[in-house]
């Protein structure tokens, strides 16, 4: 028999294996791990919105911040040439340098050791100073009374080397708490008709305040055609009829005579007793103070 013939014939019944055959299903195999799925970019897209943030207009590339800088509007505000409302508003037409050169720029930030120069005065910015007055009798907020009567700013010369000015306006027979500050943002904010902080003032009249006028003056009354809104009007404990305390948010004392001249009363003297909150409490007639930190901060607040 040719051996290549038995090598190529089919062996006989392969015999059976001696493991057991088992039932079990197979444990499925473990997934394998992902990696995060790779977002498609739309190029086109991206590139819109790139050249969108290239073509807005007056950006101006991020600096880092200078020590001690600060923006011109309030740079000139501190120097006690005007509000930072009116500021921006001389800054855009141009009138105000910085070093010799204009600037309209809004935002603009001042460095130590610029020269500001504005409608054409050199600036030089000053500490925010605020002095509380007790104002006595016969001195004015007025600037052309004369000799007769002396001006309040008498009174607190020496107090500051400031510019300051006074808040509202007190004639000689009005006495009590008058503000002073060199902030003109302040004393535009309390002399605006629109300001909410009250004031308390003493009234003094020339004969007793019927209870019928008492009421009528509570609920508001209308002088040279303005509305006049009285937060309270009431007579003063232990006092004649006469005393009466009146308290509205109105800086302006000339309001206050009106309303009892309105009822034909005459009035004797006024006292401011409060001020947005400030008192009289350890400040004798004719003295001054400076206010405290928080003090400033509540007046910011009003």
């Amino acid at each position: 028999m040719n051996n290549k013939e038995g090598n190529n014939k089919k062996s006989g019944p392969r015999a059976p294996s001696s493991r057991p055959s088992s039932n079990k299903p197979k444990p499925a195999m473990q997934k394998r791990a992902q990696g995060p799925k790779k977002v498609k970019v739309n190029t086109k897209v991206a590139d819109i919105a790139t050249d969108k943030v290239e073509k807005k207009p007056n950006q101006a590339p991020k600096r880092p911040k200078v020590k001690d800088e600060i923006r011109l509007n309030k740079y000139i505000a501190n120097s006690g040439a005007c509000s930072r409302r009116d500021a921006d508003i001389y800054i855009q037409s141009g009138t105000v340098k910085v070093n010799g050169i204009p600037v309209t720029e809004m935002g603009y930030m001042v460095k130590p050791g610029d020269v500001v120069n504005f409608d054409g005065a050199t600036l030089t910015p000053e500490k925010k100073v605020y002095i509380l007055l007790n104002k006595p009798k016969n001195f004015t907020t007025a600037m052309d009374e004369g000799q007769e009567y002396r001006n309040v700013l008498e009174l607190v010369k020496g107090s500051t080397t400031a510019k300051i000015g006074a808040v509202g306006r007190m004639d000689k027979n009005t006495t009590g708490l008058l503000l002073f500050t060199n902030d003109t943002d302040m004393i535009r904010k309390f002399t605006l008709p629109s300001q909410k902080s009250s004031k308390i003032y003493q009234v003094s009249l020339d004969k007793n305040l019927k209870f019928e006028d008492l009421e009528k003056i509570n609920k508001g009354l209308t002088l040279d055609g303005h509305r006049v809104f009285v937060e309270d009007v009431s007579y003063i404990d232990g006092e004649a009829k006469s005393e009466i305390g009146l308290q509205l948010r109105s800086a302006n004392v000339k309001v206050v005579r009106s309303i009892f001249e309105h009822f034909s009363y005459d009035v004797l003297r006024i006292d401011r007793v409060s001020f947005a909150g400030l008192t009289k409490k350890n400040l004798p007639r004719g003295n001054w103070r400076l206010l405290t930190d928080q003090e400033i901060i509540n007046l910011k607040n009003v």
